[in-house]
């Protein structure tokens, strides 16, 4: 079975992390979501791939390239104007040989286990399945209405209670899909979308049927949501190693990775579940508390504590930080007395919207140098390219390229 994933999309709504890099391509567990995603296809002995590639496709295609260091054959489709998910899985039709009598649809930029993937195996039939998820709060995904193992309506973003089973986005199709995406006019919304699709399939008598997981999927609608990713990743993680050197009087607690490259100085106290990544420096009397994940190339000096964070690749926080609840992204220059303020039930302001985060601190961009002592609200986002100078407090949205001085 071929499976194709859908990877064209930009993340508005994770913003400022997705300014620079597509959705699929944020870490989490130091790895890109779409990897994650690869990897569950693996272990279910899917090798054969199709991403559909969109925005800043240049980072997926020179990351993965022809998938052979993962264990898969990749061939990427360029969607060229992100028309919607019915759109993207047409591209892929020409590719789509006699045998492939079914092929597999996933998004990139959901996390997932190979568990995942494999219930949706055993269990499909007919011309199409919808993997399927229990949710609590309905209100942000595609509702599936069903009368027992078959599909009688999808209804997207219900503002009533009819259902609690969500829409994964993950599907086993037929090739008659390509024939029904043909013939299944735009939306309302100006795109073509693969559940109004499926709707069709449901008006002509065709077979849809729904296939519940209890294994892990999760989407990480904004960017605070990637922390709780994250500390789930790395809770449900077997595969810690220490391979860098850890000086004698530095304290280790629990499930730690330390990659190749990297010295972890007398002193510091690590607690796990925590993976620090390849040629990182961690200097004496450094505090990194659970659910943290520190990239490659990081530099982190002396009284610094980070707690349930994500810090990106190539960054440099200097001493007596204070980093919690926090996404920091690549490149940063991050100057001493830094503290990233955390709170619960913080009210972020998105698409004219209001959003409330269970807990957040600080979520930056890349390529930003921040001075001495500086303060981030709870919540406050820092686009990429910024500068600001020491002894500000930034308490709002900053947008690409701001100067605060």
């Amino acid at each position: 079975m071929k499976a194709v994933i859908l990877a064209a999309g930009e993340g508005v709504r994770c913003r400022p992390l997705t300014a620079t890099r597509s959705k699929v391509m944020l870490p989490v567990a130091n790895k890109p979501i779409l990897e994650h995603v690869i990897d569950s296809l693996a272990k279910n002995d899917i090798k054969d791939i199709i991403i559909v590639v969109g925005y800043e496709r240049e980072r997926i295609m020179n990351y993965f390239e022809d998938g052979i260091n993962f264990g898969v054959n990749i061939i990427y489709v360029h969607q060229k104007a992100q028309l919607g998910t019915a759109h993207a899985i047409k591209q892929v039709a020409e590719l789509m040989e006699q045998d492939d009598k079914e092929f597999m649809v996933l998004n990139g930029d959901n996390v997932i286990e190979p568990r995942t993937i494999k219930d949706l195996i055993d269990k499909h039939s007919g011309n199409a399945t919808i993997l399927t998820t229990k949710r609590e709060h309905i209100s942000r995904y595609g509702v599936i209405i069903a009368s027992g193992k078959k599909v009688t309506k999808i209804i997207e973003k219900p503002t009533i209670e009819l259902s609690h089973l969500i829409n994964t986005g993950i599907y086993i199709f037929d090739q008659n899909i390509f024939d029904i995406i043909e013939h299944t006019p735009i939306s309302q919304l100006g795109e073509y979308a693969i559940t109004d699709t499926i709707q069709k399939m449901i008006e002509n008598d065709m077979e849809v049927d729904h296939v519940v997981t209890r294994s892990l999927w999760r989407d990480a609608v904004y960017a605070w949501d990637l922390l709780k990713d994250n500390s789930v990743i790395l809770g449900r993680s077997e595969n810690y190693k220490i391979e860098g050197t850890v000086e004698e009087g530095a304290v280790i607690h629990g499930n730690v990775s330390i990659g190749s490259n990297t010295i972890i100085r007398s002193g510091s106290y690590i607690v796990g579940p925590a993976i620090i990544g390849e040629n990182c420096e961690i200097a004496p009397n450094v505090v990194i508390l659970p659910s943290t994940t520190i990239g490659n190339n990081v530099s982190i000096e002396s009284f610094t504590q980070i707690q349930n964070s994500i810090i990106m690749n190539n960054t440099r926080i200097r001493s007596h930080g204070s980093i919690s609840n926090s996404v920091i992204g690549l490149n940063n220059l991050i100057g001493p007395y830094f503290v990233a303020e955390d709170r619960e039930n913080v009210k972020i302001e998105m698409e004219e919207e209001i959003h409330v985060a269970e807990k957040v601190g600080a979520l930056t961009g890349d390529d930003i140098t921040i001075g001495h002592r500086v303060l981030v609200k709870a919540g406050s986002m820092i686009s990429h390219n910024c500068q600001i100078e020491s002894g500000k407090t930034i308490s709002r949205v900053l947008p690409e390229n701001s100067i605060v001085v």
